[in-house]
C-alpha cells in the first residue's frame, strides 16, 4: 500500500452515502488508498444549520432531482435502488452497531448490508429486526452486539464521532477527509479525494 488514507464520513440515512458505500472499496483499491469508515449522525449537523428535516424533503425541486439522480447513479454502477419509506430513516442504532463492527472486523460488510436493506430492499433500518437480519447474514449474534451498541461507551463514541465531523466543518454526507484535513463533499468527489490523499 502507498500509506495514503482517506476517511469516509457517512450517515445510513444518506442517499448518496449508499452509492459511495457500494463503490468505494474497489475505487480505493485501484487508487492504493486505505479507507477508514466513519459513521456519524447528520441530524445534529442539520440542526446546527437550522434545519429540522432533510434538505431533500424541505426543498421539493432538490428532492425530485435527487431521487431521479439516485436512479441514474445506481443504474450506472449496477446496484438496485428503491426509494425508502419513510425518508429519512432513523440511523442511530445502525451507526452504533457499525462502530462495534468496525472494531471487530465486520463493520464494512455490515454497513453495506444496512445500505442495501434500506435503499435496495425497502426495509426500515430504524427497526432492530432489520439490523438483526443483516447481522445474522454475517454470522454475528445480534443480542450480544445490540448490548455493546447500546453501552454508554459506544453511545459516547458515536457522539464524539459526530462532534469530530462538526469540528471539521462537515455539513453533509458522504464526506471524505484526508490526513491533511482536506475535505471533499459528495459521492461525485470520491475519485478526487482518493487522488488528493495519494498526493499528500
Amino acid at each position: 500500500m502507498s500509506g495514503a488514507t482517506l476517511d469516509f464520513w457517512f450517515d445510513f440515512a444518506s442517499t448518496y452515502s449508499y452509492v459511495t458505500a457500494m463503490r468505494i472499496a474497489p475505487a480505493a483499491e485501484r487508487a492504493d488508498v486505505a479507507v477508514r469508515w466513519r459513521p456519524f449522525l447528520l441530524g445534529p449537523i442539520f440542526q446546527a444549520q437550522g434545519l429540522d428535516n432533510s434538505p431533500f424533503n424541505l426543498f421539493q425541486a432538490k428532492g425530485r432531482y435527487m431521487w431521479r439522480d439516485m436512479e441514474r447513479l445506481c443504474s450506472d454502477i449496477g446496484t438496485p435502488f428503491r426509494k425508502p419509506d419513510p425518508f429519512p430513516q432513523a440511523s442511530l442504532l445502525a451507526a452504533r452497531v457499525a462502530l462495534v463492527g468496525l472494531d471487530q472486523g465486520w463493520g464494512e460488510d455490515f454497513s453495506r448490508g444496512v445500505f442495501r436493506a434500506e435503499f435496495a430492499e425497502g426495509f426500515d433500518i430504524g427497526k432492530p429486526e432489520t439490523l438483526a437480519t443483516v447481522l445474522k447474514s454475517l454470522g454475528v449474534a445480534p443480542a450480544e452486539i445490540f448490548d455493546q451498541a447500546q453501552s454508554d461507551e459506544t453511545k459516547m463514541r458515536l457522539r464524539a464521532q459526530t462532534d469530530a465531523a462538526a469540528a471539521r466543518n462537515i455539513f453533509g454526507a458522504p464526506t471524505f477527509s484526508t490526513a491533511g484535513e482536506e475535505i471533499f463533499w459528495g459521492n461525485d468527489r470520491l475519485e478526487q479525494a482518493l487522488a488528493w490523499a495519494r498526493r499528500e
